[in-house]
């Protein structure tokens, strides 16, 4: 375990404002294909790191409502996945992070959604709300969508260089999503 929160000391800030949306319905308890974690698990493992690499983070929980996870970076694992677990559970809606924002005027450079295969449930799909989002703040957001089992889903707009679909939980894709969000892919 130590080595664990070790690791994170290898990421580099990217200095970004992010918010990052965790997935809290039920079906993120499911386990991962070919692992013995469940999405719940790796979403929460990889908001770890970046609530601990970037100093200007809002941590959202979300299934049919947004909550505030009341997760910080002084968190372990457990204590994380304590607190995700104490919040409600319903249908899935991603496109909450981005319309909170919007009506709240969050500033954000970055949209972290963690879900597992079911994306959408809501009356906004979430690259529309990520638009508005745009729109409203006259900031260039970029929104990452990582999704800890595969379904065939695609939330990000494949035509939109400022959106990204991650599907799996692999050792490599917090590098990507860091390059994605510096613009080095």
């Amino acid at each position: 375990e130590k080595a664990f929160y070790l690791s994170f000391d290898t990421v580099t800030p990217t200095g970004k404002r992010f918010v990052l949306g965790l997935d809290v319905s039920g079906s993120m308890c499911a386990t991962i294909a070919g692992s013995c974690i469940s999405a719940r698990e790796a979403s929460a493992a990889m908001a770890m790191l970046v609530m601990r690499t970037e100093k200007r983070c809002h941590p959202m929980a979300f299934s049919h409502e947004l909550v505030p996870s009341r997760i910080t970076a002084a968190d372990d694992l457990a204590t994380v996945l304590r607190k995700v677990d104490a919040i409600r559970m319903g249908g899935t809606d991603c496109a909450l992070p981005m319309l909170w924002a919007a009506e709240r005027g969050v500033k954000a450079d970055v949209f972290v959604v963690y879900t597992d295969s079911e994306t959408w449930a809501g009356a906004v799909k979430p690259a529309e709300a990520l638009r508005r989002y745009r729109e409203t703040m006259g900031i260039d957001a970029k929104l990452i969508v990582v999704g800890m089992t595969s379904g065939g889903f695609s939330i990000a707009d494949p035509d939109d260089a400022g959106m990204l679909d991650v599907v799996g939980f692999d050792s490599s894709a917090p590098q990507v999503m860091q390059d994605f969000v510096a613009g080095a892919v």
